[in-house]
């Protein structure tokens, strides 16, 4: 009679081990962040990522035909632009000629059913390295707003097929809904980043795209902390998650990813529109270092990481391993 019940029948093998695996990985399951360079036939290397690249548009195209003719649907796209485009009003972020919204064109007009979600936030526009309108010392919050919602009109008059943002300013969901639907972009949908965190786990992204909160002649707050949230808190979370999805949102994101599945798990059981998981910059990094030193196995560490994040709800993950894994699945 010992014991009745035993676990391992179901392990025997890979064939019984695939039959009842409660999760499972698809290249559909991944969107690809991607950073774009002005110029042409530019593809340049970030060091603090090891096998991703700033490209300029036409490259950019090609690799968005290469990820689409794997199964990858979707592309979370950022830009770096020219120090001297940059200023405390980020109004080159809706410049209808943008470097943002040149590629979104591009994209859509070679590859039309891939999935474009440009990146909402001011930080690459911006002289301080902040995702907002710095005034009085801080990150002003309904002013931020208002340049977010050009910025995400003009995304859509470019062809956007969502908007991201990813700057957390408060209520800036309900005024981009409002702004897009004025605009007669009904059509056009937003993934907000509702629970990003004020992690240390952000720094390779902001080597990509010089981002990061700079020193000034004026008050500038030194780091992210006023916006971002708290990486002590959970409840929170759950709350802004809530908030967006009443304000609008047709998804949610939480950020980073394996650090925070507690959180993606509680927002998932929370809401009931689907949840992205961005599997970070910093995580990254710390794979392809370890990989490097013989530490781990690249592959193995990738897949079992990214399956983990679906496990604990994700709909989507925004990782920068998506071709990588989306290649092996292939196989």
């Amino acid at each position: 009679m010992f014991p009745l019940h035993r676990g391992r029948r179901l392990r025997v093998n890979e064939s019984i081990r695939s039959l009842v695996r409660e999760t499972t990985l698809s290249p559909t399951d991944f969107m690809f962040p991607m950073f774009i360079a002005e110029g042409e036939n530019v593809k340049v290397e970030i060091s603090s990522m090891p096998g991703i690249f700033r490209r300029s548009i036409d490259l950019t195209v090609e690799e968005v035909k290469e990820i689409y003719a794997l199964g990858i649907r979707a592309v979370n796209i950022y830009v770096k632009v020219s120090e001297d485009l940059k200023d405390n009003t980020g109004k080159e972020s809706w410049n209808p000629n943008g470097l943002m919204q040149q590629a979104i064109r591009a994209i859509k007009s070679a590859c039309p059913e891939m999935i474009v979600m440009p990146d909402v936030a001011l930080d690459p526009y911006s002289i301080y390295g902040h995702d907002g309108i710095i005034a009085n010392g801080d990150v002003e919050n309904d002013s931020t707003v208002a340049a977010l919602v050009k910025m995400a009109v003009s995304h859509a008059e470019a062809g956007a097929d969502f908007v991201a943002p990813s700057d957390m300013m408060d209520g800036r969901v309900l005024r981009l809904r409002e702004g897009l639907d004025a605009a007669g972009f009904h059509h056009v949908g937003i993934m907000s980043y509702s629970a990003k965190y004020a992690s240390a786990f952000y720094g390779p992204f902001r080597d990509a795209l010089d981002s990061a909160p700079r020193e000034a002649d004026v008050a500038v707050p030194k780091d992210k902390k006023t916006y971002q949230m708290d990486y002590a808190n959970r409840i929170e979370a759950i709350k802004e998650a809530l908030s967006d999805v009443e304000e609008g949102a047709d998804m949610v994101m939480v950020k980073p990813g394996i650090a925070y599945l507690d959180i993606v798990r509680e927002v998932k059981n929370a809401v009931n529109v689907p949840v992205t998981v961005f599997h970070v910059s910093g995580e990254y990094a710390m794979i392809k270092a370890a990989a490097e030193r013989g530490w781990l196995d690249n592959d193995k560490i990738m897949m079992e990481q990214l399956m983990c994040i679906k496990r604990a709800g994700a709909s989507l993950i925004s990782t920068y391993f998506a071709k990588e894994a989306a290649i092996l699945l292939n196989k």
